[in-house]
């Protein structure tokens, strides 16, 4: 069980637990223009609720493939504060046809490991890798439910980030925000904060460490999450 400040995450049943990438997602993804978003693959749920508590007039779907986390990101919704404002589907991204037509923000923390030697646990084999939602399915998928106007955001690998950037303008979904994250100021980026819309335009770039010299929690980081987590290492 992982304590927030609003709301509490059991993640027993789940495949993935809570992790620094879904906080960063929920921390950082565009909510303030938005009524409704989807959250694809969400796990425990916590980017879920966490844009639910971002905004209060904000009503989220939420669906996941496998039926013991769609179940709990149910549970983990239903004892938040925010009950009426989230659902949770139980379904293939890709043959999925409940929720809103359109929405204006989607959020996936996707799976992106490309190994060819498969995890032994297929739950967890499903919600890390590639093959259970290949990113190009994704991107098309979320093309075509996305608002006009419209963001996608994801987290992705580092190295994965000039191959989805290109996929996603295949499906005329362009950059508009990316983040490049660190885990300390000595390290390479180990992964991408990236936001899509509809429309071409010079996309605002930044850099983010979650830790500062001597392994503290950095102030930048200590902003983006500051809402969530009930105290800062």
């Amino acid at each position: 069980m992982f304590r927030f400040r609003q709301f509490v995450v059991r993640h027993d049943r789940c495949a993935m637990k809570v992790g620094t990438d879904g906080v960063l997602l929920g921390s950082w993804a565009s909510v303030d223009d938005a009524h409704r978003a989807l959250d694809i693959g969400t796990g425990t749920g916590l980017i879920a609720l966490m844009l639910a508590q971002r905004n209060p007039m904000l009503h989220v779907d939420a669906i996941d493939i496998d039926a013991d986390a769609a179940i709990q990101a149910a549970d983990n919704a239903a004892c938040s504060p925010w009950p009426d404002r989230i659902r949770v589907w139980h379904s293939d991204f890709l043959t999925w046809q409940g929720g809103a037509e359109r929405y204006d923000l989607i959020v996936s923390n996707p799976p992106f490991y490309v190994e060819h030697t498969a995890c032994p646990d297929a739950r967890r084999q499903a919600a890390r890798h590639t093959t259970s939602l290949p990113i190009s399915q994704l991107l098309a998928g979320a093309s075509s439910r996305l608002a006009d106007a419209g963001c996608l955001s994801l987290i992705v690998p580092y190295g994965l980030a000039f191959e989805v950037i290109s996929e996603a303008a295949v499906c005329g979904l362009y950059l508009s925000r990316r983040t490049d994250v660190h885990t300390t100021p000595r390290k390479a980026p180990k992964r991408v904060l990236l936001e899509f819309t509809r429309q071409l335009s010079e996309a605002d770039i930044s850099t983010l460490c979650i830790h500062a010299e001597g392994g503290a929690y950095s102030d930048a980081y200590r902003q983006l999450t500051d809402s969530f987590y009930l105290e800062s290492k």
